[in-house]
């Protein structure tokens, strides 16, 4: 069987990056009428032969089991340290003044793109800026935030030293839950951020951040506790810092989830 052009299969590799970056994971096979030799007809593109079935319109897509297609697992080539920040203001610039997603007429002054060391070996990713952060352009600078660089301190470290964001990069009105068109849209730059950075370790903060990064919904409770993966990196799930202010009684619970990231990253228990 014959191989793609080299043009075309970066091409595929682009295209399906993208659409696996918004949560689709299923593809569907297309006979050609031509007798040209379709996607899945290729020894290192065979494809699921089935249709992706819809989006729910209230939550995002469950992530399936990946098809078998060696190019799914790859990652680009590792950014050199001296070009991360480069690269992330690369994206930076992309983004620009965003109107991808309605977020960006509902409100919104100023795109909060991310904060910290471009070289992290840990990084914390939320659900979206609050007013503060819409105001200062930086994330996690309120209240939470302050909890958050609590939180960051009692594991030995500085916020300086790590790496935040969110899945979205504008400010939901009223500080609602992102709806998915607006995640799936956004959450791709989020993605590649991580890709530059790379990560160790990630903490997702809170419900929404671990659904739009493992790319399914299931309860805190069922996440926490154990070490999963996205994009090479390992990832745990605790609860974010809003959720604490709210119920204190939980942070005992969110310390045990940072001394598994601890734990992952080698650093030593506060005494």
């Amino acid at each position: 069987m014959r191989r793609l052009a080299p043009q075309t299969e970066e091409a595929v590799r682009a295209r399906i990056g993208y659409f696996r970056d918004l949560g689709i994971f299923d593809f569907y096979r297309r006979d050609c009428a031509s007798g040209e030799t379709s996607l899945a007809d290729e020894p290192e593109l065979e494809l699921a032969a089935e249709e992706a079935a819809p989006e729910s319109p209230t939550m995002p897509r469950a992530a399936g089991p990946v098809p078998s297609l060696s190019i799914l697992e790859e990652r680009g080539a590792p950014v050199a340290p001296k070009d991360k920040t480069a690269a992330l203001e690369a994206i930076r610039e992309e983004l620009r003044d965003c109107q991808r997603c309605p977020l960006a007429k509902l409100g919104r002054h100023t795109i909060v793109f991310g904060d910290g060391d471009a070289n992290a070996r840990l990084m914390f990713v939320g659900e979206g800026p609050g007013a503060d952060e819409d105001a200062q352009g930086l994330p996690f600078v309120g209240r939470a935030g302050q909890l958050l660089n609590n939180m960051i301190a009692a594991m030995g470290l500085k916020r300086e030293e790590v790496y935040i964001a969110n899945i979205v990069k504008c400010r939901p009105p009223q500080n609602r839950v992102p709806e998915p068109e607006e995640a799936h849209t956004c959450s791709p730059f989020l993605f590649r951020q991580i890709d530059v950075i790379r990560p160790e370790v990630i903490v997702a903060l809170g419900s929404t951040a671990a659904t739009y990064l493992l790319g399914a919904k299931s309860p805190l409770a069922g996440l926490r506790g154990r070490v999963h993966s996205f994009h090479g990196s390992k990832l745990i799930v605790t609860y974010h810092p809003a959720y604490l202010l709210r119920d204190p009684n939980q942070k005992k619970a969110a310390w045990a989830d940072l001394q598994i990231a601890m734990r992952e990253l080698g650093l030593k228990k506060s005494s």
